[in-house]
């Protein structure tokens, strides 16, 4: 069972020209928002079919999942000629992540077994938001390196063209990435449910 909502990046790379003397690079610029949406529900079977019916729809499958994270790349490129070459001057890459996660509205009045089971479930949906969102931050880190690190070109059509490539690589990693962290996440969630639940469960009982 999947718990992210990971709608494809749309990577908008503005590349301009700008005809400088020195090179100046930013660093990656990170943005991450969380908002919560309200579920009910006063047993398990109960909470599992709210979050079914009320959280984030995925598009490209017609499912709802119990969390989700929108990821955002974007950013903008300058570049420089000097002695009939350019390369990159400055370049800035911009990665926004937004989360939703589940907020149950009777966890206050729950008894003591439920809560349990809510508390470990919550908090390992936001664990795996939360980790998509890293791996976004950890691909715009390579996308900036990888931008950065690009040779000299015979002009700067040509560079903004290779800029392009890189750009179009990188989010197609990150893509495969993100895929692939859903699929172990899928194929061990009973294990860690059952391994979270135990962990919890003997720390409240010392």
């Amino acid at each position: 069972m999947s718990f992210a909502l990971r709608r494809p990046c749309l990577f908008a790379l503005a590349c301009l020209f700008s005809f400088t003397t020195s090179p100046a690079f930013a660093d990656v610029v990170t943005k991450k928002s969380i908002s919560y949406f309200a579920i009910g529900g006063k047993t398990a079977t109960e909470l599992d079919r709210e979050l079914m019916r009320n959280g984030p729809l995925l598009k490209s499958t017609g499912h709802r999942h119990p969390g989700a994270t929108r990821i955002r790349f974007g950013g903008d490129v300058t570049y420089m000629e000097k002695g009939g070459r350019c390369r990159v001057a400055n370049a800035r890459v911009t990665v926004t992540t937004e989360i939703k996660l589940p907020k149950w509205k009777y966890r206050a009045g729950a008894n003591r077994q439920l809560a349990l089971l809510w508390d470990t479930l919550s908090a390992d949906i936001r664990r795996h938001e939360e980790r998509h969102a890293e791996i976004a931050r950890n691909h715009a880190r390579q996308m900036d390196a990888a931008i950065r690190g690009l040779s000299s070109s015979e002009d700067c059509f040509e560079m903004q063209d290779r800029v392009a490539e890189v750009s179009s690589r990188e989010v197609e990693s990150h893509d495969k990435d993100q895929a692939r962290f859903d699929r172990v996440e899928a194929a061990n969630f009973e294990t860690r449910m059952i391994r979270l639940l135990k962990s919890r469960i003997a720390r409240s009982n010392p």
